[in-house]
């Protein structure tokens, strides 16, 4: 199979409305093709007129560990045209750094995540782009979560940087077709094309993540396929007191980690409240010290997900209600936990993390409310599952 940017560089025709043109790349360390050259590099020996390019949030880089650890503007050294950061002083593109170019290649491996952060780059970018004339092309790369949709609608008035737009948590697109949506959803006159995978099969081996391509970190802590599964759910640890494994060699990975928890009661009562929303995936106990960040050089009693191999099942894996499921766990057994940490999270300074997370405050209130049981955030959840399903199934391209 090829991805966008194999496609783009196989094929002249699809190269030849760029030339004469001046253009970007939105990029980071999983911008590469198929044979791991990065897409900066390759499209400027393809005779691409390259002339600057774009790092989202941890960089073009990517060596930024952590939330709001922001890159500065720099000058490529080999290429000499100007990298802008678009997680620094700025997130939304500027007229400056849109004047350095006619067309915007965005190459980025997302996750297939509303909260990662690289789908709200797109719609900034989008945005920026809007009635100016200049083109945005996503060169199109695989969901590595795939079809699936979870989670939450974002209510109106939860927007952030986590939360570009009303859509579920996992959302089931690839950025290719997320485009189309912010698109026609936001109403944007803006000039974009996408430039499609070929050969991608959702649903084939692999299920999202093709099995002949290497996979590389698109940031820091996303350091394989199982956490890219785990992630719609685990990712809500970063709003909470609980570790999610950074400073581990395996981050995201885990349903929590903490000092003052006993992960084996923890999953016990899991099992007893809702046992089929652990299916599609194997809970083991484990004990971890991070090196770094929350509960540092302290021994946590953890729970770790492992979403692949012969416990993997696809259709069945809800990382969301999972990860919620042991909030509600941890509440039911340590009632007076202090469980949602209370700190700036992505430039959101009055809201509290968790409800910025979940774009919305319902998750929050169904684990705190010692009456609500699972049926009731399924009562909740199910309608806006199905409700992205119908209004996006016209935009799949695959």
């Amino acid at each position: 199979m090829k991805f966008g940017i194999d496609r783009l560089l196989a094929d002249p025709a699809l190269r030849k409305p760029l030339e004469g043109k001046r253009v970007a790349l939105v990029a980071h360390p999983a911008s590469v093709t198929a044979d791991l050259t990065h897409s900066l590099d390759a499209l400027i020996a393809a005779g691409v007129n390259v002339t600057s390019a774009f790092g989202p949030q941890h960089g073009l880089k990517g060596d930024k560990q952590d939330n709001m650890v922001e890159t500065a503007d720099e000058l490529d050294p080999l290429y000499r045209i100007p990298v802008f950061s678009l997680y620094g002083e700025v997130r939304r593109p500027g007229a400056r750094m849109m004047d350095t170019a006619d067309v915007f290649l965005f190459d980025l491996q997302d996750l297939g995540c509303r909260i990662y952060t690289f789908v709200t780059t797109l719609l900034y970018v989008l945005e920026a782009a809007a009635g100016t004339g200049k083109a945005v092309w996503v060169l199109d790369r695989p969901n590595p979560a795939g079809r699936p949709v979870e989670g939450l609608t974002l209510r109106a008035g939860q927007e952030s940087f986590v939360g570009a737009g009303p859509m579920p948590m996992r959302h089931g697109l690839t950025l290719g077709e997320m485009v189309q949506w912010f698109v026609r959803h936001f109403n944007l006159d803006v000039d974009y094309r996408v430039i499609a995978m070929d050969g991608w099969q959702p649903d084939g081996p692999g299920l999202g993540w093709p099995t002949d391509r290497v996979w590389i970190n698109p940031s820091p802590n996303a350091a394989n396929l199982n956490m890219a599964r785990a992630y719609a759910g685990t990712v809500m640890l970063e709003g909470t007191t609980l570790s999610e494994g950074r400073g581990t060699t395996r981050p995201l990975e885990v349903l929590f980690g903490a000092p003052d928890l006993d992960a084996r009661a923890v999953h016990a009562e899991m099992q007893r409240l809702a046992p089929h929303w652990l299916d599609g995936c194997r809970i083991r106990e484990c004990w971890f010290e991070p090196t770094f960040h929350k509960h540092a050089h302290a021994l946590c009693s953890a729970l770790m997900i492992h979403a692949e191999g012969p416990f993997y099942d696809h259709a069945a894996f809800r990382p969301w209600r999972l990860q919620a499921l042991a909030f509600k766990a941890i509440r039911r057994l340590y009632p007076d936990y202090p469980l949602w940490r209370d700190f700036p999270y992505e430039y959101e300074f009055e809201r509290l993390a968790i409800d910025v997370i979940n774009g919305g405050p319902a998750l929050r209130e169904w684990v705190d409310d010692p009456q609500a049981a699972p049926d009731d955030l399924d009562a909740l959840t199910r309608p806006d599952e199905a409700a992205w399903q119908e209004a996006t199934q016209s935009l799949l391209l695959y």
